[in-house]
């Protein structure tokens, strides 16, 4: 059609490498937003991201030591930790830290930028803002399940591969709060303002603490 230009080419910045997941959490996850994530066809910039920092943080599942799911945070960075979740979705992570600290990010949120047609596929029915709207979507649009935990996404010539921002993302568009759905002491705002999003995107997710579970009474 006149008029219609071709769309431009994926901007990427720099490959990440080891040395940036093994930084502090509270410094890699801001770090990852604006960051694109490739696997199975798809890739996502991400727009909103959790920490969790391990065996210091009791909102963290590597907080009372390695079990045999979590094993993996342990390790070295930069590897995926997945996770199944409500008995019907999968969430995935970025280890990151030093070794044996357990520290991990969860990547909440993104927009696809790249493989709309597969990500489609993946989320039928699913309008385009959605399709990575909240972590099970986002590993569902990515294609990462049970079978990808522990993948190296420093690996080059791997499944996984991410990328910076092509530039840099300012300190003014990044906005922090609470970890959605976090009970408990790893749930308090003021201690763990732990959620960062990019402000604006229309791809962050909803803000919702966690419900108060019920007590069981005697019989």
């Amino acid at each position: 059609m006149a008029g219609q230009q071709d769309p431009s080419p994926l901007e990427l910045g720099h490959r990440l490498e080891r040395d940036f997941f093994s930084e502090d959490v509270l410094d890699v996850a801001p770090a990852l937003l604006g960051a694109t994530i490739s696997h199975a066809g798809v890739t996502l910039r991400l727009t909103e991201v959790e920490a969790y920092a391990g065996t210091a943080d009791p909102g963290s599942h590597a907080f009372r030591g390695p079990t045999p799911r979590t094993e993996v945070m342990f390790g070295a960075a930069g590897r995926l930790y997945v996770y199944f979740t409500y008995g019907m979705h999968w969430c995935a992570n970025l280890v990151c830290g030093p070794e044996g600290e357990a520290s991990a990010v969860l990547l909440r949120a993104g927009e696809v930028v790249a493989g709309e047609d597969v990500a489609a596929a993946r989320r039928t029915g699913v309008v385009r803002r959605d399709w990575a709207r909240g972590p099970a979507r986002l590993a569902t649009t990515l294609g990462l399940r049970g079978e990808q935990t522990g993948l190296d996404a420093c690996a080059r010539g791997g499944p996984v591969a991410l990328h910076a921002a092509p530039h840099a993302i300012p300190a003014r568009a990044i906005r922090t709060g609470p970890r959605v759905g976090v009970s408990g002491a790893g749930g308090e705002a003021a201690a763990y303002p732990w959620r960062f999003w990019l402000d604006g995107e229309p791809t962050v997710s909803v803000y919702r603490p966690a419900k108060p579970r019920a007590r069981r009474h005697p019989a």
